[in-house]
C-alpha cells in the first residue's frame, strides 16, 4: 500500500527521534567516562561505547531511511520550508552515513575511547610517546573516512565538512590568514603598549569559592539548572541536550578567572541546547547547527558579555565578598583591564581574544598536514612548538602545555578546531546585531537583566535548529554575509581603551 505523505515523514522522523536518543545515551556514557567512571571501567566503556556506535550507524543506514528519503524527495514540492530544511539535512547525514562501513565506525569509536584515556595519562606524564601511536592509529583512520566521503583536492576537505559543511582547506586557509593579517598589528601595538596591573591575580583564590561564583554567574545568565548540571573535568565541555545538558569545568587556585569564565563559555553552548525547540528535539529543526554557530554562543557569552565592564560592574560586590583579601584596594578599571590583558600564551582555552586566532591557525595548520601526510606524527611535538615559537613568541616546556593541551584529537575530532575561530567572528557579527536589536544592552547586563538578551537569542539562533546552512543563517540573522568587520571592530573598541591604542 502507498504511504501517504504525512505517513512517510512521521516514518522518518520517529526513527530520526529514535536514533538521538541512542546519540544521547552515547554522551551520557562519554560524559560518565570524563567525569565520574573508575578508571578500570575504561575496556569496559570502550565495548558498551563501540557497540552504541555501531547500533546508531545500522539505524542511521537502515535502506528505509533512503527510501523514505527517496519517496519525500520525489514529493519535494508538497513540502513546506521547514520539511525540506528537515529532508536536507537527513539527507545529508544519510548519504555520510552510508558510505562508512559498521567495522570502521565501531573501529573509529573503540580507538578514541581506549587513546582519549591514554591521552590524560600522556597529558599527565607529560610525555607525547605515550599517546603518539594512538593518534597515529586516528590518523589513518580519518584518512580511510576522508576518502571514502571523498574531496576535491586535500583529505582535510572531507573532515572540514563534516563539522562546517561547504567549507574547504583552501577557503579556511584563506579566512585565518585575512584574520592574521588584521590581528598582527594589534598585537604587536598592544605588546609595546603598558601592560596593565595584574598582581592581585597571583594570589591564592580558594576553589569552593570558585565554584559558587562560577554557578551563579551560570544561573544568572539563564542556566536552567532543572535541565542541567555542572561537574569537574579534565577538559571542560558540553554534552547533551533540552532537559539534560552537562557542563564541566576545572579549577586552578592561582587562577581563579579560568573556571569563571570557562563556565560562562560552556554554559553559553548549555543555553543554545536548552534554547532548541521542545517539540522538535531529536530531529534537525531541534539539534544546534554547526560547530561555528554553537561557538558563536559560548564566544559571546564568555567574551562579548562575561568579559565587558557592564558584566563585571554587576558581578563586582560578589567578587568582592568571595575575595575580600584578594581584591583588596583593586577598582573595577583595573579588575576589567587585568581581565582582558592580553598577552601570547601556551594555553589555547585561556588565551586572550585577540591571540586566540593565532592558536586556531597552528592546530588548523598541523591537522592539515597530519592529514596530507607532509607532517608525521612523530614528528608533531617540534612542528608544534616552532609554530608557537613564530606565530606567538614563546616555546612550551613540555608536552603537556604544547601538542598534548586539547582533547580533541584523542576523540577523533580532527577538523574541529577552524570552527573556533569562525565562532568567534560569528559572535562579534551576531552581538552588533543584538546590540542594534535590543538596545542599552550594556545597561540591561549592568542590571543582571539578562532576560531579553537570551530570548533574543532564542528566537533568531537558538530555535532556528539546522533550518538554514550556517553563512545563510548568519545572513538570515544580521543581514549580511560572515565577514570579519564586526570582530576587528569589537576589537578596537574594547582594547583600544585598555591600552591607549587608536584605530
Amino acid at each position: 500500500m502507498d504511504r501517504t505523505l504525512e505517513e512517510t515523514y512521521d516514518g522518518l522522523m520517529a526513527d530520526t527521534k529514535e536514533i538521538a536518543d541512542l546519540h544521547h545515551v552515547s554522551e551520557i556514557l562519554e560524559w560518565d567516562q570524563e567525569v565520574m567512571m573508575p578508571p578500570r571501567g575504561i575496556e569496559a566503556r570502550s565495548r558498551q561505547v563501540a557497540l552504541i556506535a555501531g547500533v546508531m550507524h545500522q539505524r542511521s543506514t537502515d535502506p528505509r531511511r533512503g527510501n523514505w528519503i527517496a519517496e519525500l524527495e520525489a514529493r519535494s514540492g508538497e513540502l513546506n520550508d521547514e520539511q525540506k530544511a528537515v529532508l536536507r539535512e537527513i539527507k545529508r547525514d544519510y548519504e555520510m552515513s552510508t558510505k562508512l562501513p559498521p567495522d570502521l565506525v565501531q573501529e573509529i569509536s573503540r580507538t578514541t575511547s581506549i587513546a582519549h584515556n591514554e591521552w590524560i595519562k600522556s597529558r599527565a606524564q607529560k610525555d607525547f610517546s605515550i599517546f603518539a601511536p594512538h593518534l597515529e592509529t586516528i590518523v589513518g583512520l580519518k584518512k580511510r573516512v576522508a576518502e571514502i566521503w571523498g574531496y576535491a583536492e586535500t583529505p582535510y576537505d572531507a573532515l572540514l565538512n563534516a563539522y562546517e559543511p561547504g567549507a574547504t582547506t583552501a577557503s579556511i586557509g584563506k579566512r585565518l590568514g585575512e584574520l592574521r593579517e588584521k590581528l598582527v598589528p594589534w598585537v604587536e601595538k598592544i605588546a609595546a603598549a603598558p601592560a596593565p596591573r595584574r598582581d592581585f591575580l597571583t594570589k591564592n583564590f580558594p576553589i569552593e569559592q570558585q565554584k559558587k561564583l562560577a554557578r551563579a554567574a551560570m544561573e544568572v545568565i539563564g542556566f536552567n539548572t532543572d535541565g542541567g548540571r555542572l561537574d569537574i573535568a579534565v577538559h571542560p565541555f558540553c554534552t547533551g541536550t533540552g532537559g539534560d545538558v552537562r557542563l564541566t569545568t576545572r579549577y586552578f587556585e592561582n587562577e581563579p578567572f579560568a573556571s569563571f569564565y570557562g563556565v560562562l563559555h560552556e554554559a553559553g553552548h548549555g543555553l543554545y541546547e536548552q534554547g532548541l525547540r521542545e517539540d522538535a528535539l531529536g530531529t534537525p529543526l531541534g539539534w544546534s547547527s554547526t560547530m561555528a554557530i554553537h561557538e558563536s554562543q559560548s564566544r559571546m557569552w564568555e567574551n562579548e558579555i562575561g568579559r565587558s565592564r557592564a558584566f563585571l560592574k554587576f558581578f563586582e560586590s560578589r567578587l568582592q565578598e568571595a575575595y575580600p583579601t584578594q581584591l583588596s584596594g583593586v577598582s573595577i578599571d583595573e579588575l576589567y583591564a587585568a581581565i582582558n590583558h592580553v598577552e601570547p600564551s601556551l594555553i589555547r582555552v585561556e588565551a586572550d581574544e585577540v591571540t586566540y586566532g593565532l592558536h586556531i591557525a597552528l592546530r588548523f595548520e598541523i591537522e592539515r598536514d597530519l592529514l596530507s601526510g607532509e607532517l608525521s606524527v612523530s614528528d608533531l611535538p617540534a612542528a608544534w612548538n616552532k609554530k608557537v615559537e613564530e606565530y606567538l613568541g614563546i616555546t612550551p616546556k613540555d608536552d603537556a602545555e604544547g601538542c598534548l593541551q586539547d582533547v580533541h584529537w584523542s576523540i577523533g575530532a580532527l577538523g574541529y578546531f577552524p570552527s573556533y575561530a569562525l565562532g568567534s567572528l560569528n559572535a562579534a557579527q551576531f552581538f552588533a546585531k543584538l546590540r542594534e536589536d535590543v538596545g542599552d544592552v550594556d545597561g540591561k547586563i549592568e542590571a543582571g537583566d539578562f532576560g531579553e538578551i537570551l530570548e533574543w537569542l532564542h528566537t533568531n539562533i537558538h530555535r532556528h535548529g539546522r533550518r538554514y546552512l550556517p553563512d545563510e543563517l548568519v545572513e538570515h540573522v544580521t543581514g549580511k554575509p560572515p565577514a570579519a568587520d564586526d570582530f576587528m571592530t569589537y576589537v578596537a573598541e574594547k582594547f583600544g581603551p585598555i591600552y591607549g591604542i587608536s584605530s
